[in-house]
């Protein structure tokens, strides 16, 4: 079972590599240790890590952003699992819905994701996530411009859900 709990700054070298490994950094924008530990001390954003219950093994992480939003819209800004087809990713998102709506009290629970990224897409989606529209060419990597698709769940989805 995935659980999620708050990053420990002993943990940023364990945050690094998730985001330097190739099947994580083709579909995000890895940060510096310094940006890591500064969201950690933002008391805005929720910087999660991913762990197995039995084990206590990291697992990846999260981080959520907007928890003192007044429009109660939670941005679900990064999601970085490690091992592959073994439904931690799926958990840790199950979670992450958990906490945005029934511990912070979210009206809203947003992300965007690359557009090429099919698995994480299709993960969302059947998470209940819905697209809501495309950032036509807002990221430019390596020469290329990149679409993001929005996606978001609201509160009276997340309850018709459960």
């Amino acid at each position: 079972m995935v659980s999620l709990r708050p990053t420990l700054l002993t943990d940023l070298e364990f945050v690094l590599a998730c985001e330097s490994n190739h099947d994580a950094s083709a579909f995000i924008l890895p940060w510096t240790q310094a940006q890591h530990a500064s969201a950690i001390a933002d008391p805005d954003c929720a910087h999660l890590v991913m762990f197995d219950e039995t084990t206590d093994e990291l697992l990846g992480f999260v981080l959520l952003f907007g928890l003192a939003s007044p429009h109660h819209a939670i941005e679900f800004r990064r999601i970085v699992s490690g091992p592959k087809d073994r439904g931690f990713g799926r958990q840790a998102v199950r979670e992450v819905k958990r906490i945005a709506f029934d511990r912070l009290n979210a009206h809203r629970l947003w992300l965007d994701v690359k557009r090429k990224n099919d698995r994480a897409r299709h993960l969302y989606s059947t998470e209940g996530f819905v697209e809501e529209g495309v950032m036509r060419e807002c990221l430019l990597e390596g020469g290329i411009y990149e679409s993001l698709v929005l996606m978001s769940m609201l509160r009276a989805e997340y309850d018709a859900r459960k």
